[in-house]
């Protein structure tokens, strides 16, 4: 016999509600941990929730990179630094330059 479309969405129902229970139990469990380790260690928030030394003293000095390359049927750009996305690889670059 097979699995009526009423049959599947209860099952997904019931699913999704152990879903919530399961992240609830384990959420508990995490914000258990990180207050053990917070008061173990004598965190407070700013140590935990501070930007990256190394992050903070680049992004002082430069700041944001401006796009350099636009994707015409998107109007997705790139910056030029890092791996190249998917739709200028393999193209003529000129073509996607943003105009100053």
């Amino acid at each position: 016999m097979s699995t009526t479309y009423k049959d599947l969405l209860k099952q997904r129902e019931a699913l999704e509600q152990q879903i919530q229970e399961a992240r609830k139990r384990e959420t508990a469990d995490a914000i258990a941990q990180v207050r053990a380790l917070v008061a173990d260690f004598g965190l407070t928030a700013e140590d935990i929730f501070q930007a990256p030394r190394g992050r903070a003293a680049s992004s002082a000095k430069g700041g944001k990179v401006a796009a350099k390359y636009r994707n015409p049927a998107t109007g997705e750009t790139w910056t030029g630094r890092g791996k190249a996305p998917k739709w200028i690889q393999d193209q003529d670059r000129n073509q996607f330059l943003i105009a100053a």
